[in-house]
């Protein structure tokens, strides 16, 4: 399966002067590297809701599971708008990746077998071996015994570091 290329701007307003754009391949390799995520979702009442979560990069998605009646499950299921997002807080360094989307459940087994496959990869012991922090992940992914969630990218947008500051958009169609 391909995934859609998104068109990709700077944004100059916000952009040391004459920045780069933030190489689509760059910001979708932190996206895939990052070994911890930030979900956003909207609560009913229309407060946001953030929560640290693993994750992976799969088929143009990113995709993270939860308990299906965690607070992020709950907002999802009355309004599937939210953000991931990933990079650290120095100035210096890889860019910072914020995807915004839309977030559905995944149930067909096909999908949940690359998605635990993922997690296997990318967690190795973590979630393979006895003991791990998260073992048996990939088995619940596999078993639909979690809500597993793919967040659609609409937009996404990347924020170079020191030296040169940037902001990069990527619209998807």
């Amino acid at each position: 399966m391909s995934e859609p290329t998104p068109v990709t701007d700077v944004c100059p307003d916000f952009s040391s002067t004459g920045a780069p754009p933030v190489p689509w391949g760059r910001a979708r390799a932190v996206l895939t590297d990052a070994p911890l995520y930030w979900v956003t979702t909207v609560r009913p009442d229309g407060r946001p809701h953030a929560v640290p979560l693993l994750g992976v990069w799969v088929n143009g998605s990113v995709c993270f599971c939860t308990g299906r009646e965690e607070r992020k499950a709950l907002n999802l299921a009355a309004n599937p708008h939210c953000a991931m997002s990933t990079g650290d807080n120095r100035l210096e360094g890889g860019p910072d990746v914020i995807v915004e989307g839309t977030g559905a459940p995944v149930d067909d087994p096909a999908g949940l077998d690359r998605i635990a496959e993922a997690y296997e990869h990318k967690y190795g012991t973590a979630v393979t071996a006895e003991g791990g922090t998260w073992y048996g992940l990939g088995d619940s992914v596999r078993e639909n015994a979690v809500l597993v969630v793919r967040v659609t990218p609409a937009k996404a947008f990347a924020f170079g570091k020191a030296p040169v500051f940037s902001q990069t958009r990527y619209t998807f169609p």
